[in-house]
């Protein structure tokens, strides 16, 4: 418990705003909220503090505006690149809206939900089942993030394929400007030509020009049957032939399409207890795909079946399994979303989340091998993610770097040596993941100079003190 409770006009301010409970000064109770999900970034605030309201958000960015004290929003705090972790030098706060998790409204005709930011991801998704509609934002952490640092960063996940980005699924949106004016943008339109599209502006945008507070979300009719499989495949290029014969037979219905490496499924077997190999021989390289439809006698299950057959016979695919049931169907997804998990006890990981035009990527994949065995002997290559929408997360471990080796994770030479690859076939060097602080230096390498000062306009427009999240996106003049 906080039980020092400083005083400074600041803090005073901010209890007057807030609450004395959710200004919270005592390091301890802090500590969670200054440090990264992966041990990377650590960070210190004046406070953490936890608004209940919009109106309190706005108050609570007014008083750090007048004061000049930076701001940095945090969700569930589950990010990959520091995005939510305060500065370790400088005087900020760690602004939690983890409190403001209503949902507001859902509107089974418009086909929308109305939420606060802090609502959780799972949440989100519940709410709509019961409705009989589906939410299709899905992630490994949809547990515990929260939809405004899904909006701030503009998070993919496994059904982009189908439903796209968060951006994607984003009608209305409301937002805390840096000096403490409200954006009531809560609009459930699926057509406003009025001008800019100024809710654009802050989805991804890591929480660098305003707080989110809430939004208005797409819903979908919610499938009535779903099919499952996992495949065998000796290579990408393989894979990305089993994705044009399932559009063939089944068309948009393909939701999901993911890429699997044998040693991606070695590292859960390994590390994640109650795991188990869906498939008898081992192979180089798998797929898991998910297929849904709202029809529940449009014959799906059938049309799955016969693309794999007709895969198997083509030489395509070498053994497959669909699920029979919900719970094999959720253990062939455990085994997906447990990849970064798993990684993590294996040791330090250069993680690298890119994006190509999904037919570049068996290109990309067979070259990376190459140039990553050949400048660090014994590398070994963590490659999966989202090949149908183009989307790889393509980690490695060094032989010789361990965690508990500042040197080792300050070292940016395996990065530059994947961003090159990517950037000389014109990718991303961040598809879903963000730039936050991980990247902030690599950015203008690979964003072109009138990109580069396209945004810092936008930035120096809409926080011209620089009090929003520092050092994140773009770096600090």
């Amino acid at each position: 418990m906080d039980t020092t409770q400083p005083a400074t006009p600041l803090l005073d301010a901010l209890r007057a705003a807030v609450g004395a409970a959710n200004v919270i000064t005592a390091a301890d109770d802090m500590a969670p909220a200054l440090r990264d999900w992966r041990g990377f970034y650590h960070g210190s605030a004046l406070a953490l503090v936890r608004p209940g309201s919009t109106a309190e958000v706005a108050a609570v960015v007014a008083a750090c505006a007048r004061e000049g004290v930076a701001v940095v929003p945090q969700g569930g705090n589950t990010g990959m690149c520091g995005g939510a972790t305060p500065p370790a030098a400088g005087r900020s706060i760690v602004l939690s809206l983890a409190r403001m998790n209503r949902v507001l409204d859902v509107d089974t005709v418009n086909d929308t939900i109305t939420v606060q930011a802090g609502c959780v991801l799972a949440v989100i998704q519940q709410q709509a089942a019961q409705v009989d509609r589906l939410f299709p934002l899905s992630l490994g952490a949809e547990g515990s993030c929260q939809i405004g640092g899904n909006l701030a960063t503009n998070a993919g996940g496994i059904n982009v394929l189908r439903y796209g980005n968060t951006r994607d699924l984003a009608l209305g949106l409301e937002v805390v400007l840096p000096d403490g004016r409200v954006l009531g943008g809560l609009r459930a339109l699926r057509k406003d030509n009025t001008g800019y599209d100024l809710k654009q502006l802050f989805i991804g945008a890591e929480g660098t020009l305003g707080v989110i507070t809430g939004a208005v979300l797409k819903l979908f009719p919610r499938p009535r049957v779903s099919v499952t499989a996992f495949a065998a495949v000796a290579d990408p290029r393989q894979a990305l032939a089993l994705l044009g014969r399932l559009r063939e037979r089944a068309g948009s219905r393909v939701s999901a399409f993911e890429l699997i490496s044998r040693y991606c499924l070695e590292l859960v077997l390994a590390h994640i207890p109650g795991s188990r190999d869906p498939l008898g021989a081992a192979s180089p390289w798998y797929v898991l795909t998910n297929l849904d439809d709202t029809d529940a006698q449009s014959g799906l299950r059938e049309s799955v079946e016969q693309a794999l057959a007709d895969a198997v016979e083509a030489g395509i695919v070498t053994d497959a399994v669909i699920a029979e049931t919900e719970a094999q169907s959720q253990a062939l997804w455990r085994i997906r979303e447990s990849i970064p998990e798993a990684s993590k006890h294996e040791g330090l990981t250069y993680r690298h989340d890119i994006s190509l035009p999904a037919a570049d990527l068996p290109g990309f994949i067979d070259e990376g091998a190459k140039v990553l065995a050949a400048a660090w002997p014994g590398v070994r290559i963590v490659c999966f993610g989202h090949l149908g929408d183009g989307n790889l997360h393509y980690n490695c471990f060094v032989p010789g770097r361990e965690r508990d080796d500042p040197a080792a994770i300050a070292a940016t030479d395996v990065n530059e040596a994947v961003y090159a690859l990517v950037h000389k076939r014109r990718g991303s060097v961040s598809a879903e993941h963000g730039i936050g602080q991980a990247k902030v230096s690599e950015l203008p390498h690979y964003k072109s100079e009138v990109e580069m000062d396209l945004m810092r306009a936008i930035k120096r427009a809409l926080d011209p003190r620089g009090v929003m999240n520092p050092g994140k996106v773009l770096a600090q003049d």
